[in-house]
């Protein structure tokens, strides 16, 4: 299936160097804590809290909009400890979901409203089915569908699932282009 042509106001993202695509209407709180490592896109109305920990986020990634990206947290007697989010390459994440995970593998698909709880390790090549909310401390296998909530594996994936994460990302980022100019009259 051809991936459409998905159209942004070139005035509302600022591109980097490495070929990020960052919405101007996202929320990157301590940008100097959050790396992304080269063709990624942040839609509008995400917020991304590198405030709080090191987020590390890998090649050809999407960020849906109105996403939450936090890193996880432990409360201890003295207070409450932030630990480091790290997201592999070819991760899509779609719109409204919240992630506080430990870290995120690559080649994962992540539905829309989703609620991944605090330090879940999601492994290589899985999926989250829209709506799914998963409990504090979630260990996603390799090749499993997880639903529901709570979340719960409810299938599982075949072997090519990091071909096609592959080439998911890879052709929604190509497809990921400017609103042509209007001609002038």
């Amino acid at each position: 299936m051809e991936q459409e042509d998905v159209f942004f106001s070139k005035s509302e993202y600022i591109e980097t160097a490495s070929g990020n695509k960052v919405s101007r209407k996202s929320v990157l709180c301590g940008s100097q804590n959050i790396v992304l490592n080269g063709k990624t896109i942040i839609k509008a109305d995400c917020i991304i809290r590198g405030d709080l920990a090191n987020i590390r986020i890998g090649r050809l990634c999407v960020i849906g909009g109105g996403s939450v990206i936090r890193p996880p947290f432990k409360k201890f007697s003295k207070g409450v400890a932030f630990f480091p989010l790290h997201i592999g390459d070819h991760v899509f994440i779609e719109e409204d979901s919240v992630v506080a995970a430990a870290k995120i593998g690559s080649f994962v698909h992540i539905g829309k409203k989703c609620v991944i709880g605090r330090r879940s390790v999601l492994k290589d090549c899985c999926k989250i089915l829209d709506g799914t909310v998963l409990a504090p401390e979630t260990v996603v296998p390799p090749f499993t569908i997880f639903g529901g909530s709570p979340g719960r594996c409810v299938g599982e994936l075949p072997e090519c699932t990091q071909e096609v994460m592959t080439d998911t990302t890879r052709s929604y980022y190509q497809h990921f282009i400017p609103t042509p100019a209007k001609p002038k009259k």
